[in-house]
């Protein structure tokens, strides 16, 4: 569980450091633009890596980690995208999105 839970957390970092400036931040350089989200993303670095350590160490695979990552920032983003950027959702997200998830069950099938 610390694993996932640090990942929840590190992946809501990530979602801001990249699409912060979409809304409300198109007016500033691209050079400060990138500086700020580096800062933001050192954060989010300094959450995935323990929780990809923690993983590995209780017996999840690479492969496990990266889809459930995939998986986690997908429903983050979904949430930004329609609270922040204020789009919609479509039944092509909630598809595409129930790829990703046959994808992590693929991966969990048969682990212990």
């Amino acid at each position: 569980m610390p694993t996932i839970l640090l990942l929840i957390v590190s992946n809501l970092f990530m979602t801001v450091a990249w699409y912060w400036h979409l809304k409300g931040g198109m007016d500033k350089p691209i050079l400060l633009v990138i500086l700020i989200s580096w800062g933001i993303a050192l954060f989010e670095y300094c959450l995935a890596v323990p929780a990809n350590r923690i993983g590995f160490a209780n017996g999840w695979s690479a492969g496990q980690l990266k889809v459930a990552q995939e998986a986690i920032a997908l429903v983050i983003f979904g949430g930004f995208m329609v609270t922040v950027l204020g789009e919609p959702l479509h039944w092509r997200h909630l598809a595409a999105f129930a790829c990703i998830m046959g994808a992590v069950g693929f991966l969990f099938v048969g682990k212990g």
